[in-house]
């Protein structure tokens, strides 16, 4: 079996050691190179190629700017956040910069051991507290969005079959003039309402006319 290779970036010696020896009686683990901020922790990606870095957010020069740099660099390590940040900006930043996981310190040494696994194998991880917290205020944004803005979530195609039905005409006559079946705007409309979460065409003309303007 060959082991799983390993490079870590952490300005804190003590911990960082502790990390690596943690890591390393996993038995499955070879820890390639230990760095001290983001510039080595670039390096360490760019000289070894690892399967796997490790980076604390915090070091000097950001751990997140090393992880923008090796993911454009060198696609086929995988980046691990291991940080106290429990910001939720710090976490959606790092996944943005190209991490596949973002762990609190906390952790322990198995539970990381098998969350560096999980990612090695192709997964994502996100510490549970954070990623519940996460979905949460990403389903608030999508909602925000929608109670700005009910048609944002429309195809081009949808848009323009609404707009069509907002200016009265059937779905024959939309199909007539778009040159699609009947059964197809149909089907196209079951979509909209579901979308603007509306009971009938009629409510999602009142939208359409609503937020079209010159309509």
């Amino acid at each position: 079996m060959s082991l799983i290779r390993l490079a870590l970036a952490d300005d804190h010696p003590l911990y960082r050691e502790g990390v690596a020896k943690t890591i390393s009686d996993q038995g499955d683990f070879d820890v390639v190179g230990q760095g001290t901020s983001a510039e080595e922790a670039v390096q360490l990606a760019q000289s070894l190629l690892p399967d796997l870095i490790l980076l604390d957010i915090s070091m000097p020069g950001s751990g997140i700017e090393a992880a923008r740099q090796i993911a454009a660099s060198c696609p086929v390590v995988k980046i691990v956040m291991l940080t106290v940040s429990e910001n939720d900006d710090d976490v959606m930043a790092a996944l943005k910069a190209g991490a596949r996981g973002y762990v609190l310190k906390g952790i322990g040494g198995a539970e990381l051991a098998d969350v560096l696994r999980k990612v090695h194998r192709g997964d994502s991880y996100v510490s549970p507290s954070l990623a519940a917290r996460l979905l949460s205020e990403m389903n608030l944004q999508s909602n925000s969005r929608q109670i700005n803005d009910p048609l944002s979530e429309l195809t081009a195609r949808e848009e323009q079959i609404l707009r069509l039905v907002a200016q009265g005409l059937s779905n024959k006559e939309v199909g007539a003039q778009l040159e699609l079946q009947e059964k197809t705007v149909k089907h196209y409309m079951t979509n909209i309402l579901q979308k603007l979460q509306v009971r009938n065409r009629v409510e999602a003309t009142l939208i359409a006319r609503e937020h079209f303007s010159g309509m």
